[in-house]
């Protein structure tokens, strides 16, 4: 039985994946993955670099395709919708790597971000996350690729809201940064999901930062989950401690 929030209701998962295999070539990268994230959770998959975890968080967003098994969103199978499409329904995914528009300005990325949406709710949204990150509001009208490596990760993060997700897919959100700015980003997590009731899947190689913030874990070894249960649980767990925490406390 999965461990969902404290006062969450019972009921069927918001995203569902099931015996899901991705290939790059005749490269196997996932081998039958099997996961649930529930409405108003956070989840984490932790795993070394080059276990599939990135891959999977593409494979739900169509790209590269599983070449077997379901994802089902809200009970709806996405698994061979093309991208676009998939993100109109209200998926929205910070990238390994940021992926910001460099030559644009903060404002110009924040704008991208409501492709799908439209600017209805812009300057509200604005607000919103120049009040998550005040640093960006500071830069403004700087551009995206003179920013730092922890102001463009909050770019990534902020352009991802800006379409107004149900579920937020984060990709290696720490990679690179410094530990304070890696505390920071993961406060915002915290308050985005506790506030708002956000849904959050992160794919993270801090494995101590990520299963502290995660109501439930996976373990990916070689493109398989190895492991689960609450992210208390897996923290407490001898061979997780052994593989993934050693020297990970930042």
């Amino acid at each position: 039985m999965s461990a969902l929030p404290s006062g969450a209701p019972a009921a069927a998962p918001l995203l569902s994946i099931r015996g899901v295999e991705t290939f790059y070539g005749k490269i196997q990268a996932l081998r039958g993955v099997d996961l649930d994230v529930y409405e108003g959770e956070i989840v984490t998959i932790i795993g070394a670099n080059g276990a599939g975890k990135s891959t999977l968080m593409m494979t739900i967003c169509g790209s590269p395709r599983a070449r077997s098994g379901q994802i089902l969103y809200r009970g709806e199978d996405i698994t061979q919708l093309p991208t676009h499409s998939i993100m109109t329904r209200h998926i929205a995914q910070s990238p390994e790597g940021r992926r910001i528009f460099g030559r644009m300005t903060v404002m110009e990325n924040l704008q991208m971000g409501t492709t799908l949406v439209g600017q209805d709710h812009f300057d509200e949204d604005l607000k919103r996350v120049f009040t998550l990150f005040p640093r960006l509001k500071e830069r403004a009208n700087q551009r995206g690729g003179t920013l730092s490596g922890g102001e463009q990760q909050m770019l990534a993060i902020a352009r991802a809201l800006m379409s107004r997700p149900k579920l937020l897919l984060l990709d290696e959100p720490s990679l690179g940064l410094a530990p304070l700015i890696v505390k920071q980003i993961f406060e915002v997590v915290r308050e985005l999901n506790v506030n708002e009731g956000l849904t959050v899947f992160l794919v993270e190689q801090n494995a101590f930062h990520a299963l502290r913030l995660a109501h439930r874990g996976y373990v990916m070894v070689n493109g398989a989950i190895t492991m689960s249960g609450t992210g208390r649980e897996l923290l407490s767990r001898e061979e997780v401690r052994a593989a993934y925490l050693e020297g990970g406390r930042h």
